[in-house]
C-alpha cells in the first residue's frame, strides 16, 4: 500500500501531528538542534512469566518499582543531520546539525541487550551519530544498534557491561491482560529520570500507525500518563512482569504535545518475536505480497458499474512478486472522481484467508502475519466474476510502501 495513502486513512504516527487530534511519538524529543561541523526466532524466544514475583499475589506500585527501577534506562542519543540553509538568492548551502534525542529502554537479558522504540534511535540509525545507555548510577554507556524494525516500531541495542550489572525485567505475556487491570510505567519523561505513573489498561486491540507506515495490531491503550521521553520504557502488569512497550501518546491538538489520559504500548508478545529476530538476524522476516492498492467507495462503484461497493482496487503489481507470480491484475485506467484520481479495470480484492479487506489497514494487518512460504487465499473479483487465488507470499526486502 502507499504510504501516503495509509497516513491518510489511518491517520499517521508521526512526529510533527496532524490537523486536529495527533497521535504523537511518546519519545525520541529533539532537546536541540546545534550547528556543528533467515532464522525465525519464535515468540518464546524469551520466557513467558505471568505470575507474581513473590508470594501473596498483587505487588504495591512501590514493591514494582523497587524490583524493576534498576533495569530501566535512559537512552540519550546525538546525531549529526545535513539540511540545505536557504539564502536571499535562493541557492541554499549545505550545512550540518548536531542533533539531540531522548526516550527510555529495559534490559532485556544478561547478555546486555536493550529494548526501546524504533523511533527513539531513528536518526542515529539513519545518520552517523552516539548511543548513550544511562542505568541507575547515572553512568552513560555507549550502545550500539543491533537491529531495527519501523514496521513495529522495535529496536534492540546492545551495551557491553558485565551481567552481575545488569538487571534484566521479567517478561510478562501481553494476551492475559484485560480492559480494566492495573499498570505502571516507568521512564524518563522529559528527561526525569525513572519516573513511575500508574492507571488502567483502558482498552485492547487498538491499531496504530508505525514510523514506516505501517498497522501495528493489538495495542494496548493505557491512561497511566506517558510524555516525551518515555517511549521504549516499560508497562509493567500488577505482578512486575513487562506487557508492553510505551510507544505514543493521543493529543488533543498539533500544537500540543502533553499527556490528555490516551497512551498507547506495544504488546510485549510483538516485541518478543520481534527482539528474537533482531538478535538471531539483525532483521526481520517479512512476509511480502507485492501489491500497492486503493480503497475503493460506493460512490465511485456506482459510477464505473463495478461489481462490489467495497474492497481494495490493485493499483499495481510489483514485478517479481507473489501477487505477480499468482496472476493478480493491476487497474489500466485512471479516472478522477470528486478530485481523487482511481485506478479501475483491474482486480478488486474483497478478502484473504476469509477476512474482509475493504482498507489498507485490512491488507496490511492479514499479510503482517503471515511470514515468507506461507500460502494464502486472495479473494477477487475480475470483471463480473468472483474468483479465488492461491498464493505463496515472498519475502520483503525493500522499504515499505506496498503490501
Amino acid at each position: 500500500m502507499r504510504a501516503a495513502d495509509v497516513l491518510v486513512r489511518a491517520g499517521a504516527l508521526i512526529a510533527a501531528g496532524l490537523v486536529g487530534a495527533v497521535l504523537a511519538l511518546a519519545g525520541d524529543a529533539a532537546l536541540r538542534d546545534e550547528p556543528a561541523s533467515t532464522t525465525t526466532v519464535v515468540r518464546d524466544a524469551f520466557p513467558v512469566e505471568g505470575e507474581p514475583a513473590r508470594e501473596g499475589g498483587v505487588l504495591s506500585i512501590n514493591e514494582i518499582y523497587e524490583q524493576t527501577q534498576s533495569g530501566v534506562v535512559q537512552i540519550n542519543t546525538t546525531s549529526v543531520v545535513s539540511r540545505v540553509v536557504p539564502d536571499p538568492f535562493g541557492f541554499g548551502f549545505p550545512e550540518q546539525q548536531r542533533r539531540q534525542g531522548l526516550g527510555s529502554g529495559f534490559v532485556l537479558d544478561k547478555s546486555g541487550h536493550i529494548v526501546t522504540n524504533y523511533h527513539v534511535v531513528k536518526d542515529v540509525h539513519e545518520n552517523s551519530g552516539q548511543i548513550s545507555v544511562s542505568f541507575s548510577n547515572r553512568e552513560g554507556v555507549e550502545a550500539r544498534i543491533v537491529g531495527v524494525d519501523e514496521a513495529t516500531d522495535v529496536a534492540v541495542l546492545k551495551v557491553d557491561q558485565q551481567s552481575q550489572a545488569l538487571t534484566p525485567l521479567r517478561l510478562g505475556n501481553s494476551d492475559r491482560i484485560k480492559v480494566g487491570d492495573p499498570v505502571v510505567a516507568i521512564g524518563n519523561p522529559f528527561g526525569w529520570e525513572r519516573t513511575v505513573t500508574a492507571g488502567i489498561v483502558s482498552a485492547l486491540q487498538r491499531r496504530i500507525v508505525s514510523p514506516g507506515n505501517d498497522p501495528i495490531d493489538r495495542v494496548i491503550q493505557i491512561d497511566a500518563a506517558i510524555n516525551q521521553g518515555n517511549s521504549g520504557g516499560p508497562l509493567l502488569d500488577r505482578f512486575g512482569a513487562v506487557v508492553g512497550v510505551n510507544t505514543a501518546i493521543f493529543t488533543g491538538s498539533p500544537t500540543e504535545q502533553g499527556f490528555v489520559g490516551i497512551g498507547f504500548a506495544i504488546p510485549v508478545n510483538t516485541v518478543k518475536e520481534i527482539a528474537g529476530q533482531l538478535i538471531e538476524d539483525g532483521k526481520v522476516d517479512r512476509a511480502f505480497l507485492g501489491v500497492e492498492v486503493q480503497e475503493l467507495n460506493p460512490r465511485v462503484a456506482r459510477l464505473f458499474r463495478l461489481p462490489v461497493q467495497r474492497g481494495l482496487l490493485v493499483t499495481r503489481v510489483i514485478e517479481g512478486s507473489a501477487a505477480e507470480k499468482a496472476g493478480i491484475r493491476a487497474g489500466t485506467t485512471n479516472v478522477v472522481v470528486d478530485g481523487v484520481s482511481y485506478r479501475v479495470g483491474g482486480d478488486i480484492i474483497v478478502a484473504i484467508d476469509g477476512q474482509r479487506t475493504t482498507e489498507f489497514v485490512d491488507l496490511g494487518s492479514v499479510v503482517g502475519a503471515k511470514k515468507p512460504g506461507d500460502e494464502i487465499e486472495v479473494e477477487l473479483f475480475r470483471e463480473d466474476e468472483r474468483e479465488k487465488v492461491e498464493v505463496k507470499l515472498g519475502r520483503r526486502t525493500e522499504t515499505p510502501s506496498s503490501d
